[in-house]
């Protein structure tokens, strides 16, 4: 299902008996859209299953409460309303059950036709669960009134479980509501690694593609795709584990809160809460927004790492290119637990671009490691700035980003992500202690892709274009 990518970027029914519970005991009218009969979800939904042959529209926050399951079969198409902010949100102890396949994504998408789609066109995915947090009783943003997640400093409910997500896509969500109170594409609060996040991806979030706050769920196989802000935000004592993540950007579209691809803060005002905020990246594929060395960009775009207020969160075996900055580590705290061992960023290739011959860290238009790290080490600690650097292990390769996947700059009508033989297709390193866990598959090569391209079928790069 991939269509065209938007070229100056990356790579680039039937109206059956199907209610939803409102507040109030009235059954909801069907509306028609495109004149197709859609069924609107709103208020508390009791459990139920939808049909894949129905259109359904989300009209302000739909909760799926503790005790009650939605079940989303595969090829069923949900829009969101822009003027009620229509939002799905599981709430702790309820479970969503959406199991597409890759001939059959589930698509949750705007209300609106092709071509006259854009970013915040409706609110998102909010799942939250019990799981281990750093803060105590937090309410999730962008929801009012508020509701409540997690469970502080405590593993008792990490396992749990609030449903799946597999083969699906969440296009044209995300609404900033207010500053730093913001609905993202997906949003997980306090979720427990009982739940499955696999095949997801996030096209023009209106905020961030994918933001955990806190809890040890884990993903796999998931794609940021034109995001307006951060591609994967951590907060609140997050500590799963994710493998195989591509991000696409979009060159002129960042926000002026300065848009990175990862963000992680241990919280708001990088405290020594715990857990400390430490999940564990593996196999992650940076397409940042210039595509060579001398393209235009959003003078919003900031760094493809920003890792700041004492978070830990480690970073292996990744491909990261096409962003100002490749990583920042910002603050002493932060610096500390990089340089103790608490977060790795190891055996990744922070590629430059313009095919510089010996690209340096610090030389050039596009610096790999932020002036800030080796300001605050040479300050004072000479001796320990080399020790970083060494410890973080970074590679770098003077070639175009375009010959990563062996394309020109006019990228294909369908991308294709697998990589060619060469540095990228190996070199990958599993023996790294946070890499340990059964989670982890061992492949050969860096980045999110080796031989084959995982997002084959199930996904779409051209959104904007697609008809529902």
């Amino acid at each position: 299902m991939k269509n065209t990518i938007f070229r100056s970027a990356f790579v680039a029914i039937l109206g059956l008996a199907v209610y939803s519970c409102k507040d109030d005991s009235n059954d909801p009218a069907p509306v028609k859209t495109n004149s197709d009969t859609t069924v609107v979800l709103q208020g508390n939904l009791s459990t139920m299953t939808l049909v894949d042959t129905v259109k359904y529209l989300l009209k302000g926050y739909v909760f799926v409460q503790s005790g009650q399951t939605l079940t989303i079969p595969a090829g069923t198409v949900i829009f969101g309303d822009k003027a009620s902010k229509g939002t799905l949100v599981i709430n702790k102890g309820g479970k969503l059950i959406a199991e597409g396949t890759a001939a059959k994504p589930i698509i949750f998408t705007s209300k609106f036709g092709a071509g006259e789609r854009d970013k915040g066109d409706w609110g998102g995915i909010i799942i939250l669960g019990s799981a281990n947090v750093n803060q105590n009783n937090p309410a999730i943003e962008g929801v009012s009134p508020a509701v409540n997640f997690g469970t502080q400093n405590s593993t008792a409910n990490d396992s749990e479980n609030s449903g799946i997500l597999r083969y699906v896509r969440i296009e044209f969500a995300g609404i900033a509501l207010s500053p730093n109170n913001e609905i993202n594409g997906l949003t997980m609060g306090g979720v427990g690694s009982g739940t499955i996040i696999e095949n997801v991806q996030i096209s023009y979030s209106g905020d961030d593609a994918f933001e955990w706050f806190g809890g040890t769920v884990n993903a796999k196989n998931i794609v940021a795709l034109g995001t307006w802000d951060d591609d994967f935000d951590t907060d609140f004592g997050y500590t799963g584990k994710v493998q195989f993540a591509l991000s696409v950007r979009d060159p002129f579209s960042a926000d002026q809160s300065g848009s990175n691809s990862f963000e992680s803060d241990n919280d708001a005002s990088g405290t020594t809460a715990l857990p400390k905020t430490a999940p564990v990246f593996s196999n992650v594929t940076v397409f940042g927004p210039r595509f060579d060395s001398t393209s235009s960009v959003s003078g919003n775009y900031q760094h493809a790492a920003h890792l700041r207020r004492n978070t830990a969160t480690s970073i292996f075996n990744s491909v990261i290119t096409g962003f100002p900055i490749g990583l920042r580590i910002d603050g002493k705290t932060t610096y500390d637990n990089y340089s103790a061992g608490l977060g790795e960023v190891k055996n990744n290739l922070i590629i430059s671009l313009g095919n510089r011959a010996a690209p340096k860290p610090f030389n050039g238009g596009t610096n790999l490691v932020d002036d800030s790290v080796k300001n605050y080490y040479l300050a004072g600690n000479p001796a320990g700035f080399v020790a970083f650097t060494n410890q973080l292990n970074y590679s770098t390769l003077g070639i175009d980003v375009t010959l990563y996947n062996g394309k020109t700059p006019a990228y294909p009508a369908n991308p294709n992500f697998a990589v060619p033989t060469g540095v990228i297709s190996s070199g990958a390193n599993f023996t790294f202690s946070k890499l340990g866990s059964s989670f982890f598959t061992n492949v050969g090569f860096h980045g999110a892709f080796g031989a084959t391209d995982w997002t084959n079928d199930w996904s779409n790069f051209d959104p904007k274009s697609a008809q529902y």
